[in-house]
């Protein structure tokens, strides 16, 4: 059973305004993670997800508006401060040319370490910990420009994990990976929050793993958030069919799960029954 949110957000976003340049992208959007809680935001390409979980981990300045962490302002804590504390995924990293796979997931280290890598006693362990919890311990020797996409962005969240902060912030993960590791990396944002009490916020364009992996499900659309609330509460065949320009259907299965189907000219079509 999935423990009750606390009161007060781990990460925040309060009338958040973001532009680039000077076009805005995301308008007065409020966004709040809890501890223990998978957030997800879902929308149609270009309604401002990324750019709104890049200014929760302080990638984005905002025009108006700010970014409280434990209540207090995160722009007034160190580079180094922060990213003990958040962590981020983003959709694209260089490949480190020749480096092996544990050293990429040992990178998630640097904020505790100093000088010449000292300094972090609990290093090792985490590292570990990270590879085996993503399923790339394995390949630990094996350099990161030899790998599959799917294995690179496995490598890559054994990073973020491996950095163990209070948020991790993970900007569409399941990119590149085949269905199995989709799912296994959805369990482990479930694993995230459920075991180990972190705040996630996940940006997904699959509304059905939205839908299965969210506590709490924030929808944009042309830059504003239009709902916010259970996947039940927003991921409703009105509000996505406005939201998305076309016809999408909505039930709800005996478990409870919710279940979308887009509606296109051919999907909608009978099939054709065969007989022997």
């Amino acid at each position: 059973m999935r423990q009750p949110w606390p009161d007060a957000p781990a990460l925040t976003g309060t009338g958040l305004t973001l532009t680039y340049g000077s076009a805005p992208v995301v308008r007065d959007a409020e966004v709040a993670l809890r501890s223990g809680a998978v957030t997800v935001l879902v929308g149609p390409n270009g309604s401002g997800k990324s750019t709104l979980l890049r200014s929760l981990a302080r990638l984005h300045a905002p025009v108006s508006g700010e970014v409280t962490l434990s209540g207090a302002d995160a722009l007034a804590l160190s580079p180094k401060e922060f990213a003990r504390k958040v962590t981020l995924l983003t959709q694209s990293r260089p490949t480190p040319g020749g480096v092996r796979v544990r050293d990429v997931v040992a990178y998630g280290r640097h904020p505790y370490r100093g000088r010449f890598g000292s300094g972090d006693p609990e290093g090792p362990r985490l590292i570990e910990r990270a590879m085996r919890y993503t399923g790339v311990d394995g390949m630990a020797q094996r350099p990161v420009d030899a790998l599959s996409g799917g294995e690179l962005q496995r490598v890559w969240l054994a990073t973020c994990f491996a950095q163990d902060t209070g948020v991790v912030l993970l900007d569409e993960p399941t990119t590149f990976l085949d269905l199995r590791y989709q799912i296994e990396t959805l369990d482990l944002v479930r694993d995230l929050a459920d075991e180990h009490g972190v705040a996630v916020g996940v940006v997904l364009h699959d509304l059905d793993q939205a839908a299965a992996v969210s506590d709490e499900v924030v929808l944009l659309s042309r830059g504003t958030v239009r709902a916010t609330g259970s996947p039940a509460e927003v991921l409703t065949a009105e509000l996505l069919s406005e939201v998305y320009g076309l016809r999408i259907d909505v039930h709800v299965d005996d478990e409870g799960h919710v279940r979308t189907r887009p509606v296109g000219r051919h999907t909608a079509r009978p099939r054709p029954v065969r007989t022997a």
